[in-house]
């Protein structure tokens, strides 16, 4: 059969990879061709285009790429019109992927959705296109389960997190050979995870690293992007406390006795690696008054919406500042307070519904198309 998968970020290359890895697994004469990065072209397949040349955010980037994301549109439909998949699946990524599903149903081809865009957070007029277009959606955080069919009567399946598959299968690196591959110290480590995009890691280092000389016993080590050089890394290195390791988050989470995380999917990921984390968001002004009047939730860290209590600190805007982390890093360091988030974290990884999201979604997918 025929596969044809669209991921347009970093976090959607690593669960496509391990989708296309179980699709192998059910399907050996699978073909796929794929929109994605390294880890998909790793898995096999056909790479048609990197998600680095498609990752635009904020509405002011957006409007100044309009033509190269248009042609991205047209490029992708092209493709799929020669390749004639059996079926697309979607990951995340809604703003191309809505727009291709709108036109592949049109024309015919099954489309299902694996990872869900967050309409429970923003745009939940999505819900309409969702209905319209998608034959098959396939869900990873249990309320969202609720929230398609209890709010909205659209069945849909809920398969477990992915994340926790790409943990457990992670190998395990000891200590020592991370720190002498990757040239650090032996003083223990505070990860910082700044994002993926230029706009947000430029906008989150600089706070971030502000408190670097007021925790002289630790090391602190970001986590630099696959999408992003070391070049533009380099400007904020400005100490001999601050170091760097490039498309090695798993590995650095793995030795980290602390992080301060930028929201996103890496909340969820430092929380799974039982890492005690403060959660930092600071967005231009304009940009953070949009998003405060169409964002209803109570949190923005997934972990924190996923267990719908505050078990991570939030620090957000303006309380996004040197003052506010130097007090919430204090406090994870602390053996209690450690010890009090890490029974927290392994409630949430009850909630996620343990191994095998991507064998789940995999057959399912087959067994509609077979």
């Amino acid at each position: 059969m025929k596969y044809y998968i669209i991921a347009g970020e970093a976090s959607g290359d690593l669960h496509g990879a391990n989708l296309m890895k179980a699709l192998y697994n059910q399907d050996a004469k699978a073909d796929i061709r794929f929109w994605g990065g390294d880890l998909m072209q790793k898995v096999g397949g056909t790479l048609v285009k990197h998600y680095r040349q498609l990752a635009f955010m904020g509405f002011a980037e957006v409007l100044f790429h309009l033509k190269t994301i248009l042609n991205n549109i047209k490029i992708c439909k092209e493709d799929i019109t020669e390749f004639q998949p059996d079926v697309i699946v979607f990951i995340d990524y809604p703003g191309f992927n809505l727009r291709i599903a709108k036109w592949a149903k049109t024309q015919g081809f099954k489309t299902h959705y694996y990872i869900s865009p967050q309409i429970w957070a923003w745009k939940e007029n999505r819900i309409t296109d969702i209905k319209r277009d998608v034959d098959k959606m396939y869900v990873i955080l249990p309320f969202e389960k609720d929230f398609y069919e209890k709010k909205h009567h659209y069945p849909v399946e809920f398969v477990g997190h992915p994340l926790i598959d790409a943990i457990h299968n992670h190998p395990n690196l000891d200590g020592a050979t991370f720190r002498k591959t990757n040239h650090l110290n032996e003083k223990p480590i505070i990860a910082i995870l700044p994002g993926s995009r230029k706009q947000e890691i430029t906008k989150m280092l600089s706070v971030m690293l502000s408190v670097v000389n007021d925790f002289p016993e630790y090391q602190f080590v970001i986590a630099g992007a696959p999408s992003q050089e070391f070049s533009f890394y380099k400007k904020f290195i400005t100490q001999e406390n601050i170091k760097f390791v490039s498309n090695k988050t798993y590995d650095l989470l793995q030795n980290s006795s602390a992080a301060l995380v930028t929201s996103g999917t890496a909340t969820l990921e430092t929380a799974l690696f039982k890492v005690p984390e403060v959660v930092c968001y600071k967005g231009s002004w304009a940009s953070y008054q949009i998003a405060k009047r169409i964002v209803t939730l109570k949190y923005i860290s997934l972990v924190n919406l996923i267990m719908d209590e505050e078990v991570v600190t939030e620090l957000i805007q303006e309380k996004c500042s040197k003052k506010h982390l130097k007090i919430e890093l204090h406090k994870i360091l602390e053996p209690k307070h450690r010890a009090i988030l890490l029974k927290k974290y392994e409630i949430l990884e009850e909630k996620l519904g343990g191994i095998g999201a991507s064998e789940k979604t995999a057959k399912l997918i087959v067994a509609v198309i077979l």
